[in-house]
């Protein structure tokens, strides 16, 4: 193929040459093309990284051509509309409708199949109530006994983003639309920025283990910087991230591109490099340490709402956080589930994909501790975990939650077509780049719009789904109105799948056989 190469392009280019001598100038433009190409392939067959190129110069970087357009390919021409991941054609074809307030009707039936197992759907009720007359703008109060600036949150919320991640312009567009939908917008563990105050809007100031917006010279809390920033009135609520779905135990990651001079003074730290957030805190070293820091966090906001996020993994670990809140009688405001389903920009495919429990599993989990210890009252839950339609909204509260936070939903609002390029830097819509020649694609004026019509429109069929159920308030939906297919030839309820605990049972000892073992393992000293 080699020696091949060489004498066709040599044989090309004395041919051309002669033929543009003898016959017509305009040969010499074919001449110049076939010079091109033979310099290409000799860098091809010098060069020693790529061995096909090697092998076959010029025609075997149609490999690596091919390989760059074929998720483009297969999205526009291959896939249907129930393919396509993470986040299938269906979904996000609603999302888009939806921020467009285009027609979201569906035509002509279901595409799912409805005898698969893990299809899922709600149970209506004969004597439905009419939704236009329920509240279309279901609200959920955060804040305990030791909290002094409680917050009335919407059961719909964006997820932890942090800017750094998404460009200036996304994280204006969606903190505009939640001024104008009136609900918040969490800020990821990046810090805060001057693109995240600019509209005003509910911000929910998530502390990640870099302590970014709140660190010293060494990377460690500070609490007076933290006290400071803490002080800004659009801070509602502050979320201490212990781990994230899509990479739990591993911190958060900004490649070197995206890293901007801007960026790494938000965030304390040198620009240009790769910010590795530490897999774990260091402000504390055990549940009573994290309880306390909490309280500490709360204090020094003044009152405001503080709460931690994490995905569930060791479980005794979690009974353990809720065995220090109950002896030193202090709790947070809200515990945010995520899920190992749950996006992120950049992450190794091992942890998105093994790592963390998934939502569901997580919050039924989370919801059933709290009840046995006769704590949930205490403690409102979010759930965070490919959040998508107001179908995922009323099974996360079925299953406990008492409010939802999409990321990626809110990103496709805001013009984000799945094109996977997240942790390149390269986003062709200008939501995650930090390229200036890619993010001016992302107008804030039409965007911010957008994001508080998907909003609007998801919180509103939620309310439809609710209306049909033959429920008039959120708090009434429970784990018996979502039904499951297991089998071919057998369904079951959500009660079935994830049994609740009576109040108070573990406290009562009337401990499940499932959780006897992580009971027992829980301490409120140490994690293990």
């Amino acid at each position: 193929m080699r020696k091949g190469f060489i004498v066709s392009a040599i044989i090309g280019i004395i041919g051309t040459a002669l033929l543009g001598y003898f016959a017509s100038p305009w040969w010499y433009v074919i001449l110049a093309i076939i010079v091109a190409l033979f310099i290409m392939g000799i860098n091809d067959m010098r060069q020693t990284k790529h061995s096909i190129m090697r092998t076959y110069p010029v025609f075997g970087r149609m490999r690596y051509w091919m390989e760059a357009l074929r998720p483009k390919m297969y999205q526009y021409f291959v896939e249907s509309d129930i393919d396509g991941r993470p986040i299938n054609r269906i979904d996000r074809s609603t999302i888009y409708q939806r921020a467009k307030k285009e027609m979201d009707t569906m035509p002509f039936g279901t595409q799912l199949d409805v005898y698969e197992e893990g299809y899922e759907w709600m149970s209506h009720s004969i004597s439905p109530k009419d939704f236009r007359n329920l509240d279309h703008n279901p609200r959920v109060q955060i804040g305990n006994k030791d909290c002094k600036l409680p917050y009335s949150a919407s059961i719909f919320n964006v997820s932890a983003m942090s800017f750094g991640s998404l460009s200036s312009n996304a994280i204006e567009a969606l903190n505009a639309g939640a001024k104008i939908g009136n609900f918040a917008h969490n800020t990821g563990e990046g810090g805060i920025s001057p693109y995240h105050l600019k509209h005003n809007g509910d911000i929910i100031w998530q502390v990640g283990t870099g302590y970014f917006g709140c660190r010293d010279e060494d990377g460690n809390f500070s609490p007076e910087i933290y006290a400071q920033t803490a002080a800004a009135p659009q801070i509602r609520m502050i979320e201490l991230k212990l781990s994230q779905g899509a990479k739990p135990g591993h911190g958060g990651i900004l490649p070197a591109k995206k890293n901007t001079p801007e960026i790494a003074a938000i965030r304390h730290v040198k620009a240009g490099t790769t910010i590795y957030s530490p897999p774990y805190h260091s402000a504390f070293n055990n549940p009573k340490e994290l309880v306390l820091l909490i309280q500490q966090m709360r204090e020094l906001s003044g009152g405001k709402p503080v709460g931690f996020k994490l995905c569930i993994g060791r479980k005794s670990e979690f009974i353990g956080i809720c065995k220090a809140m109950i002896e030193l009688n202090l709790y947070p405001d809200f515990i945010t589930v995520d899920g190992g389903e749950g996006g992120t920009g950049a992450a190794p495919q091992e942890f998105s994909n093994h790592v963390g429990a998934p939502l569901l599993d997580g919050l039924a989990f989370v919801h059933n501790i709290l009840v046995g210890y006769d704590i949930r009252k205490h403690i409102k839950l979010i759930a965070s975990g490919k959040i998508l339609s107001g179908f995922h909204i009323l099974r996360a509260i079925a299953l406990g939650a008492d409010a939802c936070n999409s990321a990626r939903a809110m990103m496709m609002a805001i013009g984000c077509i799945q094109a996977l390029q997240c942790n390149s830097n390269k986003c062709p819509t200008g939501v995650a780049t930090q390229d200036p020649n890619l993010s001016i694609g992302l107008v804030v004026s039409d965007k911010k719009q957008r994001v508080a019509n998907y909003h609007d429109e998801t919180v509103k069929t939620f309310v439809e789904l609710m209306g049909a159920a033959g429920i008039d308030d959120y708090k009434k939906l429970t784990r018996s109105h979502i039904y499951r297919r297991v089998f071919m030839n057998e369904v079951r309820t959500f009660e079935d799948i994830f049994p609740s605990l009576e109040p108070s049972a573990i406290i009562n000892n009337k401990i499940p056989e499932k959780y006897k073992q992580d009971v027992e393992m829980a301490f409120s000293d140490r994690w293990y």
